[in-house]
Order: C-alpha cells, then structure tokens, then sequence
C-alpha cells in the first residue's frame, strides 16, 4: 500500500483528488459508505468526506492511517501479506488509486455493495516506457481491469497514455447491480448531477 513504492505513483501528499474520481463519483450513493483501498496521504478519504460519505480508509503505513483518523474509521493493515480485513462488509463506493496487488483484485470487487460503484485508477502496461512504476507487476495488462470488474455494469473505461504527469493508466467506473423491478433499465447518469434550479 502506501509503503509500497513501486506500486505508486510518487507521493502527492494532500493533493488534489484524481480527475477520474472527481468525474464518477456523483455514482456514489448520496451519504453511503466507502472505502479507500491504499489511502496514502488521505486525498480521496478527505474528498469523499467533504461529498458527505462515510469513510473506510484502509492502508499499511502507519503514518496514512494517522493523517485520515479525524476523517474515516482509519484500518491499519498489510492486505499483501496478511488477509483481507473487511469479507464481512460491503460499501456504496469503493476507491483504489495508483494501486495494484492482484490477489485482492476479487476481495475488492467483492467489496461493492448492491447499487454501489466501483472507481479504480491506476497504471498500465506501457508505462514502464515513460517511468515508474515499471514492472510488469505493478501494471495492468490490457482489459484487465474490465475482466477483474465482471459482475459489475462498466460505465466507463478507459485505458491509454494520459499526459502532466506522462502515464499509461487504466481506470473504471463500474456499478453492482441492485435489486430492480424486472424489465427496468438502471440508470446511472453519465456525468455529475445537474445544478439545482
């Protein structure tokens, strides 16, 4: 997780939240409960708090779990080499960014609740040819993220190089499904709430 440096992008501290998040977010259920996979510094768990959610902010750096404690239900934990620490919960929204140990990918998925959404950034395959991190192990292969996320409804993917800072990502907006009248098509809007009138 945060400790874990090949597997980030280099520290950004407080920063501003990633774009993809920003854009997908308005899927979360209004005031539902998420969780923050590899917090780091805490900038998705403070942005998501300031939205109204409940937060989980889950990592294995002391020093993150101190930064996010006045603002998430703070889990210290190490999800490579020790078990998953949440199989009993499930939240509205689940966030990973610039992240990836593939054995948790199905822990993860599993962590969306019915009706919650799925946000995932990170590096992919090519970016070994631009920085780092470059090992294979850290970068997803192509359609990977869509194959972890079966089960879920895509409702957006991208995958490719992105620019400021030079990176190849791939990043996904997925929902679980809720129980529906049969016949009813979901509706999950394709872009942020239009302003109150």
């Amino acid at each position: 997780m945060s400790s874990a440096a090949p597997s980030h992008a280099p520290a950004s501290g407080a920063g501003a939240p990633s774009s993809w998040l920003v854009r997908w977010a308005h899927l979360i259920p209004a005031g539902g409960s998420v969780l923050d996979v590899a917090c780091g510094a805490g900038r998705h768990t403070r942005f998501l708090h300031g939205q109204g959610h409940r937060l989980t902010a889950l990592d294995r750096d002391p020093a993150a779990i101190a930064a996010v404690a006045g603002v998430a239900e703070a889990l210290e934990a190490d999800i490579e080499g020790g078990p998953w620490p949440l199989a009993d919960r499930a939240f509205a929204g689940v966030v990973v960014t610039n992240y990836l140990w593939r054995p948790r990918l199905p822990d993860i998925v599993a962590a969306v609740a019915p009706g919650g959404v799925l946000l995932y950034e990170t590096f992919a395959q090519g970016n070994e040819s631009v920085g780092r991190p470059a090992r294979p192990d850290f970068l997803l292969a192509p359609g990977e993220l869509l194959a972890a996320a079966a089960g879920l409804r895509v409702v957006a993917y991208e995958d490719g190089f992105l620019a400021a800072p030079d990176r190849f990502v791939q990043r996904i907006a997925a929902v679980r499904p809720s129980a529906a009248p049969a016949g009813t098509p979901p509706r999950y809007p394709l872009g942020p709430p239009a302003a109150p009138q």
